[in-house]
């Protein structure tokens, strides 16, 4: 085990340095209190943070904790495959197509595809998804600071979660999504009761012509205003396509775009598929170590 309080900084969901979303995978948690833990989430002021709790296998998956600045969280996407793939490169060092995180939220798989020989696409199976509340346009588009007729009322705004619950909006158009503003007031007025505290924009339009959405996530609740990438809202998002059938189909294969209005464009795969009144959900993207060094 490392002696150290090593971490490392990686992006995930970005095909070059710096584009995707980045946390900061800390070793040996075990030698940090949880007040310690969410003091250094908070400094580091990344979306999230993790702590690998031990760096061998315990009970089929390797323990980790998960803090944002605000809170510790159950799930979150770019974190678990930024860990993995520590765990992978940096502890276990050898070449192994799937490993497992215990998460609070339960054991998350990953898989681990290599080109020469590194890391390369890490692919994480989600948790099946849960549908909750419905809203109408009416309760959304003032939060959101559009026009209500940029909302794509032909499917429902609706609350999934594959972990984290996530507000779900479709919206027409790109030019729709470049334009939302979240009006704090009305957000923090709309969740205040609603277990749900992030929502999610989406539109069928594309800055790149090869993917098929483009989509925005705002969580001023948890302390990140936009997040530039999100595994588990994504994987949600796979599990809402289906359930609504907005593609027509119960098995979709698609690709992701955002942060692209933010400045830090990622790209995520999403596999789902609808089989006996169960949606399997896969999440899949890159990551790349940034840097390396000891927390003092």
């Amino acid at each position: 085990m490392s002696k150290k309080r090593v971490y490392y900084l990686v992006d995930v969901f970005g095909e070059r340095k710096y584009t995707g979303n980045q946390l900061a995978v800390f070793r040996n948690g075990s030698s940090y209190s949880d007040a310690e833990m969410q003091q250094i989430a908070r400094e580091i002021n990344f979306s999230e943070t993790t702590f690998i709790m031990s760096e061998t296998d315990v009970d089929g998956g390797f323990p980790v904790r998960i803090f944002t600045p605000a809170s510790e969280m159950p799930f979150a996407g770019h974190p678990t495959l930024g860990t993995a793939f520590i765990i992978q490169s940096e502890i276990i060092k050898k070449k192994i197509p799937t490993l497992a995180l215990n998460l609070k939220i339960g054991k998350i798989p990953v898989d681990i595809e290599y080109e020469n020989g590194s890391p390369d696409r890490l692919t994480m199976k989600q948790i099946e998804p849960s549908f909750g509340k419905k809203f109408a346009a009416e309760e959304l588009f003032e939060v959101l600071g559009l026009n209500i007729s940029d909302i794509d009322t032909r499917f429902p705004i609706e609350v999934v979660s594959t972990g984290m619950p996530d507000i779900f909006v479709p919206l027409k158009t790109l030019e729709a999504i470049r334009r939302v503003r979240i009006n704090l007031d009305k957000y923090y007025s709309l969740i205040e009761n609603l277990d749900a505290k992030a929502i999610f924009v989406f539109a069928p339009e594309t800055y790149d012509k090869n993917n098929q959405f483009n989509v925005r996530m705002f969580a001023d609740y948890f302390g990140v205003p936009e997040d530039p990438a999100t595994g588990s809202a994504n994987g949600a998002f796979a599990g809402y396509l289906v359930k609504n059938q907005y593609l027509g189909s119960d098995n979709i294969d698609i690709r992701v775009e955002q942060g692209n209005e933010v400045g830090r464009p990622s790209l995520l795969y999403l596999k789902a598929s609808k089989a006996n009144g169960k949606i399997e959900i896969k999440v899949g993207g890159r990551a790349i170590k940034i840097a390396e060094g000891e927390w003092l």
